[in-house]
């Protein structure tokens, strides 16, 4: 079966990783891409977005979205993980054919309401595009087949403070939108993206079974490995936000704990993605959330496997 996506992004080092991935899995269509501030600022991350499609020959929309946190001044970025481009500051040209003049949002209930049912919104960045979305059309639950995120740490210390992960951290308020909404959504957060570290020679791999998009995915990921190394005898890195794409293919190698979940809008708590377990509390503060499906475990072997095969179709 084909998996009808709109994948929600903010390139970034690991994004790329993950849009190639969707571009060439035969069992993903990817409808567009809308774009989202986070790892870099949001024109960039539309530009680099852009620049992504064309590289890997793919003529879809890409759209800009969200710049600010719902509440909140800007947001400050993550230049030292993923570079001053994005790109782990590799030089790489920057596309200039033009953006779908549409908001993210827009694009995202525009698509919606023309395929009704067959749509997974992938989101891999911070959730301010899905939030805005759901004010634009308060039915987007009903007309989507369902949500999958990168983000949050729902049993797992965070990355940007004790307790929170970067892209929920980044805009909680609009996170809590999203997790309180009624639709399907499962998340992919710390719990098994910081399970799975990525030595150099997955990224060999990926180059010599895809010298064009495997070689960019290596070169660039050179940045990106040398942060996550820092303080280690080994030498990794960490591709969280090809997760949620793996699980639309081959389900199967994860294990989803089903809850109740909030986001702490709090200052000191802010971004904290809080997950109740089903049958573990009674209380109502817990018991009124929405319930989501958090990825608890994956089959770190068969994951590199599937990210290998697909980059050598």
């Amino acid at each position: 079966m084909t998996h009808k996506i709109i994948l929600d992004t903010d390139p970034g080092i690991d994004d790329a990783m993950a849009i190639f991935f969707a571009f060439q899995s035969p069992d993903i269509e990817v409808l567009g891409l809308t774009t989202v501030y986070g790892n870099v600022p949001v024109t960039m991350s539309a530009r680099n977005a852009r620049t992504l499609c064309d590289f890997a020959g793919q003529d879809i929309p890409v759209t800009q979205g969200v710049g600010m946190p719902w509440v909140g001044p800007e947001s400050t970025y993550a230049h030292f993980v993923h570079g001053d481009d994005g790109f782990g500051n590799i030089g790489f040209p920057a596309s200039d054919t033009p953006l779908d003049p549409r908001s993210s949002a827009q694009f995202i209930v525009d698509m919606a309401r023309q395929h009704p049912g067959e749509i997974t919104l992938v989101a891999i960045g911070p959730l301010g595009n899905l939030a805005l979305a759901l004010r634009l059309e308060p039915n987007l639950p009903k007309l989507v087949k369902g949500v999958a995120i990168m983000g949050g740490a729902a049993f797992v210390p965070g990355n940007v403070t004790p307790v929170a992960e970067a892209n929920i951290w980044n805009d909680a308020h609009a996170a809590e939108i999203v997790f309180g909404a009624d639709w399907d959504l499962t998340m992919f957060g710390l719990d098994v993206t910081n399970a799975v570290p990525f030595t150099p020679d997955f990224l060999d791999t990926l180059a010599e079974k895809n010298p064009k998009l495997g070689g960019f995915v290596k070169e660039s990921a050179q940045f990106y490995m040398d942060f996550y190394s820092q303080n280690r005898d080994d030498r990794v890195c960490f591709f969280h936000d090809a997760m949620p794409l793996a699980w639309l293919i081959k389900p199967e190698l994860f294990r989803l704990t089903r809850g109740h979940a909030r986001v702490a809008t709090d200052p000191l708590n802010r971004g904290q993605t809080m997950v109740a377990p089903e049958g573990t509390t009674a209380s109502p503060l817990w018991l009124e959330a929405q319930q989501i499906n958090v990825a608890t475990d994956v089959d770190h072997d068969a994951l590199r496997e599937l990210y290998i095969s697909t980059y050598g179709l």
